[in-house]
């Protein structure tokens, strides 16, 4: 519903159903009070770099690198990135060692990274004849010291797909954790 700044949701007249006026979103008079009639309270974030290092660990979560997503068809996901969305995208990378192509979209805060077979080996025919239309494959998180978050993580019973990191697709040392052992999410793990 489409309404002007000042006036009010129009609804039932009971006290726990009556809108409250629409303000600025930070005031507090405004949305947020609204909001917190339909559940629990809404907490801030902020998309300012942090890092998290868990208790006892020599090693710092970082921020998000990247989400890569499969792709049947690079060119064409490339395209509609660059042509129809309208960002910044890289020109296709082969990574042999990896058995992938890739391309990555700029998306000022963090990246999509377009994976595509390259060979018969590559993990991502697997995930594509799995998933047509192709998916979200990882996410990306950056850490201060792959060594020591691949020995703590070791010690910890996260199992990895590798048993020591590798160089990635930025050039910088890479692992991935199971995703039996992570939520079901793939993670990728990259030395900032």
């Amino acid at each position: 519903m489409m309404r002007d700044e000042g006036t009010s949701l129009q609804g039932n007249e009971g006290p726990a159903s009556r809108a409250q006026p629409v303000n600025d979103v930070s005031c507090p008079q405004g949305l947020f009070p609204l909001l917190s009639a339909f559940g629990p309270t809404v907490r801030a974030f902020t998309t300012s770099q942090s890092s998290h290092r868990a208790a006892g660990t020599v090693w710092t979560l970082g921020r998000l690198n990247h989400v890569a997503v499969a792709v049947p068809d690079l060119e064409k996901a490339r395209a509609f990135y660059r042509d129809v969305l309208g960002a910044q995208v890289s020109e296709v990378s082969s990574l042999p060692e990896h058995g992938v192509s890739v391309v990555f979209v700029n998306l000022g805060n963090t990246k999509m990274e377009l994976l595509h077979p390259l060979g018969n080996d590559s993990p991502i025919a697997g995930f594509l004849q799995k998933n047509k239309a192709g998916g979200m494959h990882h996410v990306c998180i950056e850490v201060d010291n792959i060594n020591a978050a691949v020995r703590d993580l070791k010690e910890k019973k996260i199992r990895s797909l590798s048993e020591e990191a590798r160089i990635g697709a930025h050039g910088k040392p890479v692992v991935f954790l199971h995703p039996k052992d992570c939520g079901g999410v793939l993670v990728e793990l990259e030395e900032a």
